[in-house]
């Protein structure tokens, strides 16, 4: 007996496993499939290029969120140290008066004192 012929006791027919194989490629399930394989994978691949162009964004503003921080925070501290050394040598008033970070003093201040009648 050989291998392409197998005799069953339900057939007396021969089973042809070549032919087999090319009914599965004329499949139109084998074709959906495929097509469905190969659209997953493409959109796979578009995500992972956008979660990777969206993760190189997210890194870029950190960093520059880090920088303006940073400068913030040095820019605070030099202006407290500043109105520290007024105390010492008020000499410095009038520019820190200009700049805003210091409320005037003397005559010139306002009060929230509403008007008299």
């Amino acid at each position: 007996m050989s291998l392409s012929v197998i005799k069953t006791s339900w057939t007396t027919g021969y089973i042809n496993y070549y032919s087999l194989r090319l009914n599965m490629n004329k499949s139109p399930a084998l074709t959906a499939l495929l097509a469905v394989l190969v659209v997953s994978a493409l959109c796979s691949v578009a995500f992972c290029g956008l979660y990777v162009r969206d993760a190189m964004r997210l890194r870029d503003l950190q960093r520059s969120t880090s920088m303006i921080q940073t400068y913030r925070n040095s820019m605070v501290s030099f202006i407290n140290e500043t109105i520290e050394y007024s105390k010492k040598n008020p000499g410095i008033d009038p520019i820190l008066e200009a700049a805003g970070f210091k409320p005037k003093s003397g005559a010139g201040a306002t009060t929230n004192k509403p008007a008299g009648k």
